[in-house]
């Protein structure tokens, strides 16, 4: 039988969209929140300790706050393949937290980066089911296994 399993984490940054029509063109911050969901067959052995267990909540968390949230707290995200790599480099000098992306650092397209990052990292026989990213209190994005 296939059980879910979920871990939150909280995170701040700050982020800009280059060439957005609206107010996130500017630098702006979030406070992130960040589900992640897994998926797999409890262990069975009674010999093992992590019996009953897909995977112990606090392997998940050294994956997800090394992967992700050490890196992206408290940091200013921007493309690197746009104008903000400029502006990065101007404020190199202020903030030595500046994660600059291959993308668009939008919700949706930082998910996709999360996706790919913590599945790497997840023991053969766990799979990486699903991610919610709430951007606000009211917003979010959603990345699930199934749809790709």
């Amino acid at each position: 039988m296939k059980i879910r399993i979920t871990k939150h984490f909280d995170f701040e940054a700050a982020h800009a969209l280059h060439g957005y029509d609206g107010k996130c063109k500017n630098i702006h911050g979030h406070s992130y929140q960040l589900y992640v969901t897994i998926i797999g067959t409890p262990i069975n052995d009674n010999s093992h300790p992590k019996n009953g267990m897909v995977l112990d909540f606090g392997d998940l968390k050294k994956i997800v706050k090394t992967e992700i949230v050490a890196i992206f707290d408290h940091s200013i995200v921007l493309n690197k393949n746009s104008e903000h790599l400029e502006l990065a480099k101007k404020i190199a000098d202020y903030s030595h937290r500046i994660v600059m992306t291959d993308y668009q650092p939008t919700s949706e397209l930082m998910l996709i980066d999360f996706a790919q990052k913590i599945s790497a990292k997840l023991p053969n026989d766990v799979k990486l089911h699903s991610l919610k990213l709430y951007e606000t209190n009211n917003s979010y994005a959603e990345w699930f296994a199934s749809d790709q």
